[in-house]
C-alpha cells in the first residue's frame, strides 16, 4: 500500500507517494499544492510545520534540527516539520497550522 497523507483543512485532499521514506513537504508539492517553507527546506525555521492528527506513529523519529525546536519550545508534541519528516508506511492525517496558511489557498478549515 502506497503511503497515503489526508491533509484535512484543505477539504480532506487525500495523496499519495510511490516513494516510500520520502520527505512529507516533497509529497505534498509533488502533488502540486503549496506549503510554506521560508528557510527553503532546510529546516531552520518552523514555518512548514503540520499538526499531527493521526499516524504519528509511521512517520521517521525527530531529527536533530526536530529536537532543537521541541527543546525551545517551538514544536510542541502533535506538530512535525515537513521539510524534515520522513512518511514511512501506511497514512497520516495533518492540518496546514492557522499562522502558516497562504492566503491565495481556500482551506475547509
Amino acid at each position: 500500500m502506497m503511503p497515503k497523507i489526508v491533509i484535512e483543512n484543505l477539504y480532506h485532499k487525500e495523496i499519495y507517494t510511490k516513494a516510500p521514506d520520502s520527505k512529507v513537504i516533497e509529497i505534498i508539492h509533488e502533488n502540486a499544492i503549496d506549503w510554506m517553507h521560508a528557510c527553503g527546506k532546510k529546516g531552520r525555521c518552523t514555518t512548514c510545520l503540520m499538526i499531527v492528527i493521526e499516524g504519528q506513529e509511521n512517520l521517521s523519529a525527530l531529527s536533530d534540527r526536530e529536537e532543537y525546536f521541541r527543546k525551545l519550545g517551538r514544536l510542541k508534541e502533535n506538530q512535525r516539520l515537513t521539510c524534515q519528516t520522513k512518511i514511512n508506511q501506511g497514512s497520516i492525517h495533518i492540518k496546514v497550522d492557522e499562522r502558516y496558511k497562504f492566503p491565495h489557498m481556500d482551506y475547509s478549515e
